[in-house]
């Protein structure tokens, strides 16, 4: 039966769209650090396993900074929070600055780190606060929508990954045979080439580090909704005793963070898959533009079949999507196998906010602790990486390129996902 209940009430309007901006600026940061990984291990000089410390870095903020800032948000509010993780976001982009400076890699994956406690922050507040704007019933549409537009941060910074960043690095010119030059040059080349790569990476991020800052000005005047609390006292090992005993909710921490560890793998290599049939940066990049268009587009549409189809229903469905074009993605070589993985975003669209959503249905006061949990998942985005670089580091397996095979790694992510939306359809949390 189609629901008449509003998704957005009128007087949480403009919250909700504040609030929802967040999700676009965090999106962006995901997306324009993704490409960095391809970019450091040329610029660098490094592996690709090395090169995804990159990735280590950024979602290991967030497994640090989750429960922190639960207990923060708890004992303070929503908007402290919030403005909190603002402030921890602009200091990390301004730490580009000293970063390409000094040339050193691990000065980089310092300002990622710092930069990812703001994202901690953001969205163990954002994604609660969110589900609290309005009725229960429409609250995993609501998240999903605020969610539509996490996509659209993310393809602005693909686009300036690519038309700026990977565009314009020197390290990435190729001769005739469509190989990269870079490693045939003269160590005073070299250091030429890679202070000016370094400055190239290093600018975006001085732009978004004043954008972030402008953002918590406008957080900071605007009277944002309240929920009165009804305890003085923090409260953790009861809340977290409640949270581990609802196999809905603990399990759901498990899917969420194989889903984001496939989410970032297929959007990291997406640029090693492509250079392996010798296409560059730059226009690999574009393909993966292409896999967040179709994400943003399933997104919108994965969350109006939520009015008819059941969430969990959904979930399981859309797994098995990925789990489909990931396996045409390690089966198949050359661009086919290419069309597959820009396919896989597709059907990963609905997966965070609709496992977000199922695993905190029900939990009430508990769903800012519950939160952090599911953020501190987004760990998986920082440990299944390297695992994967250090696959595609060894070029060939019994001649079969081992790009394509570090693809089982996401195809298991995605099983694990959809036996995750089936075993939440039978299960019930706890009231």
């Amino acid at each position: 039966m189609k629901s008449t209940i509003p998704v957005v009430e009128k007087k949480y309007l403009v919250s909700f769209i504040l609030v929802t901006s967040l999700f676009a600026l965090w999106g962006f940061a995901n997306d324009i650090t993704n490409p960095l990984v391809a970019a450091f291990a040329t610029v660098m000089e490094i592996s690709n396993a090395k090169a995804a410390l990159v990735q280590f870095a950024f979602y290991g903020g967030y497994a640090t900074m989750a429960i922190p800032a639960a207990l923060f948000i708890k004992k303070f509010s929503y908007k402290s929070g919030i403005l909190l993780g603002l402030a921890f976001y602009a200091t990390g982009a301004l730490l580009f600055y000293p970063a390409a400076r000094f040339e050193l890699f691990g000065f980089f994956l310092v300002s990622l780190y710092i930069l990812t406690f703001g994202l901690a922050f953001l969205e163990t507040t954002a994604n609660p606060y969110i589900l609290a704007m309005g009725k229960e019933e429409t609250a995993t549409r609501r998240l999903n929508l605020a969610q539509a537009f996490n996509p659209i941060g993310s393809l602005l910074g693909m686009f300036v990954a690519s038309k700026y960043i990977l565009a314009s690095l020197q390290s990435d010119i190729r001769n005739e045979k469509g190989e990269l030059i870079f490693s045939t040059l003269s160590q005073i080349e070299k250091m030429t080439i890679r202070t000016h790569d370094l400055a190239i990476i290093r600018n975006p991020y001085l732009i978004l580090g004043g954008v972030v800052i402008v953002m918590f000005f406008l957080i900071l005047i605007y009277k944002m909704p309240v929920w009165e609390r009804t305890e003085r006292k923090i409260q953790v090992k009861e809340p977290m005793r409640r949270l581990l005993r609802n196999k809905v909710y603990r399990e759901g921490v498990i899917a969420q963070l194989f889903y984001v560890a496939a989410q970032i793998m297929c959007w990291t290599f997406i640029i090693q898959y492509a250079e392996n049939l010798g296409i560059d940066k730059s226009t690999a990049q574009n393909y993966n533009i292409a896999a967040m268009v179709m994400f943003l587009t399933s997104r919108f549409i994965s969350t109006f079949l939520m009015k008819y189809i059941n969430p969990n229903k959904l979930l399981t469905l859309f797994a098995i999507g990925g789990m489909t074009t990931t396996a045409g993605t390690i089966l198949i070589q050359g661009m086919p196998g290419l069309y597959c993985l820009v396919a896989t975003s597709a059907f990963m669209s609905l997966m965070f906010p609709t496992i977000y959503g199922i695993a905190l249905k029900g939990i009430g006061t508990d769903a800012t602790l519950g939160s952090a949990g599911l953020v501190m998942a987004i760990v998986g985005g920082a440990l299944m990486p390297p695992i994967q670089g250090s696959i595609i580091d060894l070029e060939s397996v019994g001649g079969y390129p081992a790009v394509n095979l570090s693809f089982i790694l996401p195809f298991v992510c995605f099983l694990i996902v959809a036996i995750y939306g089936y075993r939440s359809r039978i299960l019930r949390a706890p009231a």
